[in-house]
């Protein structure tokens, strides 16, 4: 079937909130040297997005300013230098931005195969959580089986990839969490004790359930959890943060429990990593992971399908917190 030679996306007028998106159209992308051109059939939708449409998360220089990071759909145009996946492939991918539209350019190296029994919305919800809780939680912070693990946000899209994967390799996991349906969803998903942060001190608990603290803690709030992190933590253990919801800047902060307790304070964020790295994690999730999600030892937690053309409602569900896993759109 010939391509069209254009595709609706999702235009931001200007930054705000969500109103600000709209359906617009415009020309179709070609794959270039290492890239493949994919349909999308379903898109997720992640906090990202919400801050790249408020204005405080841009994309990088050389990625297309569409929003968006992740799809599931089929191959239609396969660029030069493109030898392991052809024409008319199933796959989901992590874009470097241009997710919400019709067509997206993906690099090669961060696709992968739908897992065996998956549709497009199943797939679509694994690349983005996926690649940052490996990267995160088991290639910097190294977790390993018998260690335990604290996540913060764990009914996030996040946190429910972070608790079952963690599970999955042997650790035991706690979890905070903002309601006692999020307790019990973490608890369902594995985890020995889910922290109610609204009406509990998680660093409290921690102590109390452990006695030395935990191993690794998983960590998206930032400088309003800074000094109760370094606190749970046991000796030699190792604070991994991947976002800053609770702010970026820890005023006042007693330090010397890093030195005292030989502690390791680390983070990233995904975007900004080199297409290499980006596919040393692809083919670890492939090798590792992949065969997990086919067994049907882990799987994406889903809260809402919502249609392409319904992304501002998708993005209001997002910001209200009330969701419990991924957020789809189906095209």
């Amino acid at each position: 079937m010939p391509l069209p030679r254009e595709m609706r996306f999702v235009d931001l007028n200007s930054f705000g909130g969500p109103e600000v998106m709209v359906i617009g159209s415009r020309p179709l992308p070609m794959p270039q040297e290492g890239q493949v051109l994919v349909r999308a059939e379903a898109i997720g939708v992640n906090r990202p997005d919400i801050a790249q449409r408020q204005g405080s998360y841009p994309p990088p220089k050389d990625a297309s300013p569409i929003l968006g990071l992740e799809l599931a759909g089929e191959i239609v145009a396969v660029g030069t230098g493109v030898s392991d996946h052809a024409v008319g492939d199933k796959v989901c991918g992590l874009a470097n931005g241009g997710a919400y539209a019709e067509y997206c350019l993906l690099p090669a190296g961060q696709i992968l195969p739908f897992p065996k029994g998956y549709d497009a919305v199943k797939a679509a919800a694994l690349p983005e959580t996926f690649f940052t809780v490996w990267a995160n939680l088991f290639q910097m912070a190294g977790l390993t089986e018998g260690e335990t693990v604290l996540i913060h946000g764990g009914t996030s899209g996040i946190g429910t990839t972070a608790i079952q994967l963690a599970r999955a390799f042997g650790a035991e996991v706690y979890a905070t969490a903002g309601s006692s349906e999020k307790c019990e969803a973490c608890e369902k998903l594995g985890v020995k004790r889910a922290i109610n942060y609204r009406s509990e001190d998680f660093a409290e608990v921690i102590k109390a359930e452990t006695g030395q603290g935990v191993d690794i803690i998983l960590d998206m709030i930032g400088a309003a959890y800074f000094e109760r992190n370094l606190a749970s933590l046991a000796k030699d253990g190792c604070l991994s943060i991947i976002a800053f919801l609770g702010g970026a800047v820890a005023e006042r902060v007693n330090l010397s429990p890093i030195m005292v307790k030989r502690l390791t304070v680390t983070g990233s964020t995904m975007r900004p990593r080199t297409a290499e790295e980006k596919r040393a994690i692809r083919d670890d999730l492939l090798s590792q992971v992949w065969p997990l999600l086919e067994t049907g030892a882990i799987a994406p937690v889903i809260h809402t399908v919502f249609a392409f053309e319904a992304v501002v409602e998708a993005h209001r569900l997002i910001e209200e917190g009330s969701h419990i896993g991924k957020v789809v759109l189906t095209v």
